[in-house]
């Protein structure tokens, strides 16, 4: 039995490598924001200048790290990659950006009863 990491949940001979190799990349972008949070304390309790420039380097790298790991998963995870696309890089309100994607009334929450894709019947559909 092949062995991708600790954390696998099920039986790695079923799950096959494009979905280890999916898994490593997650634990691995997992621990580098857990690196990137440690480091981040440490700046802040820090009290030598020197000390803390040298620590927040390392916090920047793991940063880097992380995302080249997210954009490797993003390049081979379609739902990802539209997920992405929708909330990265926007202004304003996440939620209201998430309700303007699903078609919803940003005021109420509420879709109006329509799933987006004109009526069944032929009625009221946009020339």
């Amino acid at each position: 039995m092949a062995q991708g990491s600790g954390s696998l949940h099920e039986d790695p001979d079923v799950l096959g490598p494009e979905v280890i190799d999916q898994h490593r990349a997650i634990v691995s972008i997992m621990e580098e924001l857990e690196a990137a949070d440690w480091y981040n304390q440490r700046v802040a309790a820090g009290t030598d200048p020197e000390l803390r420039d040298i620590l927040a380097h390392n916090r920047d790298e793991e940063k880097e790290h992380a995302a080249m790991t997210l954009e490797w998963l993003r390049r081979r995870d379609k739902k990802l990659d539209e997920h992405l696309r929708t909330y990265l890089f926007t202004e304003g309100s996440i939620l209201g950006i998430e309700e303007k994607a699903e078609g919803k009334d940003e005021a109420s929450g509420k879709s109006g009863g329509s799933l987006g894709i004109g009526s069944l019947r032929g009625e009221g559909a946009a020339s």
